[in-house]
């Protein structure tokens, strides 16, 4: 072959080539590429779980807590890809929430998922952004009570919530026998509480104080002081992408470095929130104040 016949077929291959290795280049991984493709993000999150995420009466769009941490993500990703996004919300449940995320119908949940062992086998977690803790609420009543006090009441979990296993699993260590009800969602659950069809609430220590404050009358209801498990927050993202959690964490991380996190908190703890425009009053605790000052994605069992 001639070497300029040889040149020429060369350069033509090259021609074919380069376009392959540069879309590979470009690639910001499988979340970020669907979401740039399509131009929308779907934001999974809850209909009552405040003040995390939750919908307002007569509202057609999410607010809480988690809410806004995702809009300082979807901002990253705007930023990342080049464009502006539409964002679509999808309601997510305490059952449907991993998978929602699995398939691919939501792209990120921001709602009140505890980071766990065996839900990483499903999904990955963001950085921890809200340490809770497992509680119950009770009829002012029944306030200075521990669970042993509480044998043969009815208590109600909302079905999928870690709170339903962990009360469960701290009766049974302390020999005592609960009637156990559940609620399809965290209004629910608090509805029962309200109406009389269950003596006890278990759940997140901030969902209980978030329900209470949109009872009608808040001060009926007051927490035990016991807590029976400690839950780290994180976003659910996609499984298998590195790209997409690196991009969420360093959000996360940023805004607890910044203090904007802490200003976040103090929004929906610490200023009254709808629905009823009141305060939860509850000063960030230790637990969050060590989780902003050394971020991690350290699951529990």
């Amino acid at each position: 072959m001639k070497p300029h016949h040889y040149l020429s077929r060369m350069l033509a291959v090259a021609t074919l080539v380069a376009p392959i290795f540069t879309a590979s280049a470009e690639s910001f991984g499988p979340t970020l590429d669907k979401i740039s493709e399509r131009g929308v993000v779907y934001l999974g999150h809850r209909e009552a779980s405040m003040p995390f995420s939750f919908l307002a009466p007569g509202a057609d769009q999410p607010d809480g807590l988690s809410i806004e941490i995702c809009r300082h993500v979807i901002k990253a990703i705007e930023e990342k890809v080049g464009k502006k996004l539409i964002v679509q919300p999808v309601v997510v449940s305490a059952n449907s929430r991993t998978m929602m995320v699995k398939t691919g119908m939501a792209d990120m949940e921001c709602g009140v998922t505890t980071n766990t062992v065996g839900g990483l086998q499903q999904v990955a977690f963001s950085t921890t952004f809200y340490v809770s803790e497992v509680k119950a609420m009770v009829p002012v009543e029944l306030a200075g009570k521990s669970l042993k006090d509480l044998a043969n009441k009815r208590v109600v979990t909302t079905i999928g919530s870690t709170a339903d296993r962990l009360i469960k699993r701290a009766s049974m260590s302390r020999d005592v026998t609960l009637r156990s009800l559940v609620g399809r969602n965290h209004a629910e659950s608090m509805d029962m509480l309200v109406k009389g069809e269950a003596d006890v609430y278990g759940a997140d220590d901030a969902i209980l104080l978030g329900m209470r404050s949109a009872a009608d009358n808040p001060e009926k209801y007051v927490l035990l002081d016991e807590s029976y498990s400690v839950e780290p927050y994180g976003l659910i993202l996609p499984k298998d992408d590195p790209q997409f959690k690196k991009l969420v964490d360093e959000v996360l991380i940023g805004l607890m470095k910044s203090g904007q996190m802490e200003k976040i908190y103090n929004a929906w703890f610490m200023s009254p929130i709808p629905p009823k425009d009141r305060s939860l009053n509850y000063p960030m605790s230790p637990l969050n104040k060590a989780a902003y000052a050394n971020p991690n994605d350290r699951p529990v069992n």
